[in-house]
């Protein structure tokens, strides 16, 4: 459809990735771990080289975040996908509610509801429009999703809950990026392949004295079976010592790490003002543009850290991925499979600069054009 587009020199990205995750990774941050030579890849986990860089990951987020002295960086492996389980076996009493607006925050309350010895409750909207959550009587844990990736949703604000409630946040795709307050929430947990722009396989685990003492509580019932991999005192106690229960992927270790001194650089208000800025361009362009819609309409729901933009139906925007691909300008800006919707979904992490996003907004301006 588009083999005779010939594309602007001056619309062309510096950097291709747009993808929602996994994120842009910074070729200075391969560098630099290119540098290390024999020192760092394959040696323990257990030694100072890496205990190190664990140490500084989690003294990096503390100093990012502001967060309270009382509060502990836990990390383990598995990714956040895991936690789901992690949360539902060792942080929930007897009841969880979860609060949906997406796939993902879905995949997270259907892992709760396996498990047979807790009652889960979902409170639900449709796909595309916001939920903030509220404390619900006789649920002592309260799951809402920071940023649902699948959608482009993201909290407007956090719920209330009181001293015997755990208020658990998923921030898998926004964590590092949209507002949140961390000191109002229990386990604000991520993974390190988008905003932190590192690889999978690692999750990251924010604890307040709360969280930490309910899982601690839990541990100690050993009529409740959960497997070591699972187990939160494993993970605490790991941590405690700057490592994780078992062995971590160095790379992704490394490379998050690199991006956590970087963001520190600015700090978190900084970050989440350039978020804004690049949510305000992406926002702006659909509704300056006929053929183009936000798909999240209510504007206090929009994400600063994936937009999702409808395209009018005259236009395929497969054609238009399928092109970018083959010349390898533009890659990830699909919209999510199982939403079907003729629609982009472009990522605004941190690393992906404001003029990048402005000449995708451009390029992709002038190839829907010229087919309307």
């Amino acid at each position: 459809m588009f083999d005779n587009f010939e594309v602007p020199q001056n619309l062309i990205p510096s950097d291709p990735r747009f993808g929602c995750g996994p994120s842009l990774v910074p070729v200075q941050f391969l560098e630099a771990l290119t540098k290390t030579g024999h020192h760092f890849m394959g040696t323990s986990h257990r030694k100072p080289g890496v205990k190190n860089v664990v140490k500084e990951i989690q003294e990096g987020l503390v100093k990012y975040f502001n967060l309270p002295s009382d509060y502990l960086v836990v990390l383990g492996n598995g990714g956040a996908t895991l936690l789901f389980d992690m949360i539902a076996l060792g942080i929930v009493e007897k009841k969880a509610t979860h609060y949906t607006c997406g796939e993902f925050s879905e995949k997270w309350y259907k892992s709760s509801k396996l498990v047979p010895w807790i009652d889960t409750e979902q409170v639900a909207v449709a796909f595309g429009k916001g939920i903030n959550g509220a404390a619900v009587p006789g649920s002592d844990l309260i799951a809402v999703t920071l940023n649902e990736t699948s959608t482009g949703v993201q909290l407007s604000k956090l719920p209330v809950v009181d001293s015997n409630t755990i208020l658990a946040v998923d921030a898998t795709s926004g964590g590092g990026q949209c507002p949140c307050d961390i000191s109002k929430t229990d386990i604000y947990f991520f993974s390190p392949q988008k905003v932190f722009a590192s690889d999978g396989g690692l999750w990251v685990a924010i604890m307040s004295p709360k969280a930490l003492a309910r899982a601690k509580k839990i541990a100690a019932d050993k009529s409740r079976y959960v497997p070591d991999i699972m187990n939160w005192t494993n993970a605490i106690t790991n941590s405690e010592q700057n490592q994780t229960y078992n062995t971590p992927a160095l790379a992704t270790l490394f490379m998050m790490n690199e991006q956590v001194k970087l963001m520190n650089m600015i700090g978190y208000e900084e970050v989440k003002n350039l978020a804004q800025k690049k949510a305000d361009l992406l926002y702006g362009w659909a509704e300056s543009k006929p053929y183009l819609s936000c798909f999240i309409e209510e504007k206090e729901f929009r994400s600063v850290a994936v937009a999702t933009i409808d395209v009018d139906s005259k236009v395929n925007v497969d054609d238009v991925i399928k092109f970018l691909e083959k010349k390898k300008l533009v890659y990830g800006i699909d919209g999510y499979r199982k939403l079907g919707r003729n629609q982009f979904r472009i990522s605004m992490f941190h690393n992906i600069s404001y003029n990048d996003l402005e000449k995708l907004t451009g390029l992709l301006s002038k190839m829907i054009e010229s087919k309307l």
